[in-house]
């Protein structure tokens, strides 16, 4: 347990770090690039630069879904505040929580003091977010996880209160069909009879908007994407060059999933060295960085329902392009 901040607001906040023996070992690594296809996990993009980074990608005029979703928030948040009553706040990926801001305002006018539990893999994130969020809400408490969700989900403290899991941003739609479905019980099996769950999802739409939030005119996405690179180099002492790799990403329209990908410009043999592992990447041969699934909202709800998980109400912005989806565990 770390406890950073100056001490007048240790009593209201702490960082717990619970990263897994898989993805401190690195095993998700070798396993990803010693498949055919080769993939990496998407959670390696946020080292510090990588999350300073996807903060900027979120500002981009290409980059729909942070402004999209951030507005349904603001429309809705008081009513969400309202429907739920009295709530802890557990945040899944909160990354810079920009947008929780505008559900924190709506508890805190409801409720006054309350405790918010973000997770996220990057622990300088969590702590940078913390001293902010607690300058700007003294009634707050937060208690900070560190890790991936499937473990952080088994972390969460005692609650006190019923509590409201958030899930913003389609990160859900990083996850493969299969992967959902176990996401999904395993938010079902954390959350207790009267607990929420707030899911963002994009939606499906026409393919040219998809494909320019994911090739932005300054590149930003390109460099988040080989960003990944510098943090595998750092994390397993590996010899990347990103010089020898191109961003790529495209819609894959079969599957109505966005998927990035890094292209290897030539013949090259890469090694983690703290991995023991070398791998021979073949010119214009790719690694699967990231999917992005895009939602039917008629379906997603039909296996919220069967997921224990129904819904309860779905807002949406006027283009119908994203979507809020609130759902109480009976």
């Amino acid at each position: 347990m770390e406890y950073d901040l100056c001490d007048q607001k240790i009593s209201r906040y702490c960082c717990d770090n619970i990263q897994t023996k898989v993805h401190d070992s690195g095993l998700d690594v070798v396993r990803g690039l010693s498949h055919d296809p080769k993939t990496l996990p998407s959670y390696y993009f946020y080292d510090q630069r990588g999350s300073e980074l996807f903060e900027q990608i979120c500002g981009l005029p290409e980059y729909y879904p942070t402004r999209t979703e951030q507005g349904i928030l603001a429309k809705y948040a008081q009513e969400i505040a309202d429907l739920t009553g009295n709530c802890d706040l557990v945040e899944l990926g909160s990354g810079s929580s920009r947008k929780t801001r505008i559900l924190l305002d709506a508890y805190t006018q409801l409720q006054g003091k309350f405790t918010y539990i973000p997770i996220d893999v990057s622990t300088t994130m969590l702590q940078a977010t913390a001293l902010d969020l607690l300058a700007d809400y003294p009634q707050l408490s937060i208690h900070a996880l560190a890790g991936v969700y499937e473990i952080a989900l088994h972390h969460l403290p005692p609650a006190f209160q019923q509590r409201l899991l958030i899930f913003l941003g389609s990160t859900i739609g990083n996850l493969s069909p299969q992967e959902e479905a176990i996401f999904l019980q395993q938010i079902q099996q954390n959350l207790t009879p009267g607990d929420y769950f707030l899911l963002g999802v994009d939606l499906q739409k026409d393919v040219n908007i998809l494909s320019s939030a994911y090739n932005d005119n300054q590149r930003i996405t390109a460099e988040f994407n080989l960003n990944i690179l510098h943090h595998l180099n750092h994390k397993f002492n590996g010899n990347f060059n990103p010089e020898n790799f191109q961003h790529w990403a495209f819609y894959n329209q079969e599957l109505n999933q966005i998927e990035m990908h890094l292209i290897s410009l030539e013949n090259q043999a890469i090694k983690l060295f703290d991995l023991g592992l070398e791998v021979i990447l073949m010119a214009q041969e790719t690694i699967r960085t990231e999917i992005s699934r895009k939602f039917d909202i008629r379906l997603l709800t039909k296996q919220l329902n069967h997921c224990g998980l129904p819904v309860q109400r779905v807002w949406q912005d006027e283009r119908g392009w994203f979507a809020l989806v609130l759902c109480q565990k009976k």
